[in-house]
């Protein structure tokens, strides 16, 4: 039984020393990326190797090593290592046409092989920008085409404007191996772009260190506009005036000229004019009037008008700021009948105060509002007064009347009645 046992376990051991021998002398490789112009290392490795020689040949099945034996006349290709496990060989100067299957062979019974890709990366060139005209016109549309060829893959072209990106129009083509790519940035020019600096960045996977990128500053020429900036919000006789008017356009629009009214300036010794500022020396009443700053380039004219009106001079003299020498007391009866009759006197007027008019003002409808109230109330009572004492008062004869048959009868009755003319007599209020 024992015997079986270890025979068994023979058997396996023996098997297992045959399987790893097999597995092991399979050559082991890498694929490899390399930019072009750059080094390729080409390593071939054996885990169990009895003394077989190994072998690197190229996609053209051109033996390079055969050991450390070099086969092909290439001056780039260089040996690092060799040994019965390892075989490593360098290519140096990388270009498009080194890309494709190399194969390292390891000589069994059979031959046992592995092969290893070799990618090349086509660097992108520079790129360059056309279509820009200079100088370009406000209103021009123009289109800027950037350009880069030998990318591989092909590159991404990007926009910028100063430092923010746009979006172009991108378009490919293929020339061998490697890619020509097109980005187009279509441009309604405005005075806004003047000055701006368009560029155009390369994206590739070659690219890690040095980006590639080309820039176009864009020159645009345009009409001036123009503005009147003022230095006193109101102007007032005696004080110092500026005029200063700001011009912008491309080409410079210098010098420009200042007129009063449509006319030239009336009085140059108060009114200096110095490059694009007009300067009033003393403020008086005369300098009332439309002054007009008017600048142009071959492109255009503009001009801007400011309406100046001298306001007179404040009559009450500022306070002084240096004390008296000797300070008198106040007197407060003094200090009280001012302060309740005029707030300027003592300085202390409240801002949010009503003036001195609004107060008589509204006393005066006050007393009006009174008097119609009161004239309105004597109307009404005197019309109910005489609305209850109305009516019939008879003369004497009519009273006589009465009673009597005829006119004679009627005279004799009335005469008869003046007896008590003196016990009924009325009176009217």
């Amino acid at each position: 039984m024992n015997l079986k046992s270890n025979l068994i376990f023979t058997l396996y051991t023996i098997y297992g020393i045959l399987l790893k021998g097999i597995s092991g002398q399979y050559p082991l490789v890498q694929n490899m990326t390399v930019t072009e112009g750059g080094t390729a290392n080409l390593t071939c490795r054996v885990e169990y190797n009895d003394n077989t020689s190994l072998q690197w040949s190229n996609p053209a099945q051109q033996t390079l090593f055969f050991g450390d034996k070099k086969a092909l006349r290439d001056n780039r290709i260089e040996l690092v290592h060799a040994s019965w496990s390892e075989l490593t060989i360098s290519i140096s100067d990388v270009t498009l046409s080194d890309e494709g299957m190399y194969t390292c062979s390891l000589f069994t019974m059979p031959v046992r092989t592995a092969k290893a890709y070799l990618t090349v990366l086509g660097v992108p060139e520079k790129p360059e920008i056309d279509g820009l005209t200079k100088p370009a016109m406000e209103g021009d549309h123009i289109t800027l085409t950037c350009m880069t060829q030998g990318s591989k893959p092909a590159a991404d072209l990007r926009w910028f404007r100063n430092e923010k990106e746009i979006k172009g129009a991108k378009e490919v083509n293929a020339s061998g191996k490697t890619f020509t790519v097109r980005s187009s940035l279509q441009l309604h020019v405005d005075r806004n772009d003047d000055g701006v600096a368009y560029t155009c960045k390369v994206d590739h996977v070659a690219l890690t260190q040095t980006p590639q990128q080309a820039t176009e500053v864009l020159e645009v020429h345009y009409a001036p506009r123009v503005d009147i900036i003022h230095s006193l919000a109101v102007p007032q006789e005696g004080q110092y005036l500026k005029l200063e008017c700001v011009s912008k356009g491309n080409p410079s629009p210098d010098p420009v000229k200042w007129t009063k009214d449509g006319g030239e300036l009336p009085d140059l010794d108060r009114m200096i004019v110095e490059g694009r500022e007009l300067t009033f020396t003393s403020l008086n009443k005369t300098d009332n009037g439309t002054y007009r700053c008017e600048a142009g380039n071959h492109l255009g004219t503009s001009s801007a008008e400011y309406v100046l009106y001298v306001y007179d001079a404040p009559t009450t003299p500022p306070p002084s700021t240096t004390p008296p020498l000797h300070p008198i007391p106040p007197d407060p009866t003094a200090l009280l009948g001012t302060h309740a009759s005029d707030p300027t006197v003592t300085g202390n007027r409240d801002p949010n105060a009503v003036g001195q008019h609004g107060t008589d003002h509204a006393l005066i409808g006050g007393v009006v509002a009174v008097v119609v109230f009161v004239t309105l109330c004597l109307i009404i009572v005197l019309g109910r007064y005489l609305a209850r004492h109305k009516g019939t008062y008879l003369t004497n004869e009519a009273k006589g009347a009465d009673d009597a048959p005829d006119a004679d009868t009627a005279i004799i009755n009335a005469e008869g009645n003046h007896a008590h003319a003196e016990e009924k007599k009325e009176y009217f209020i």
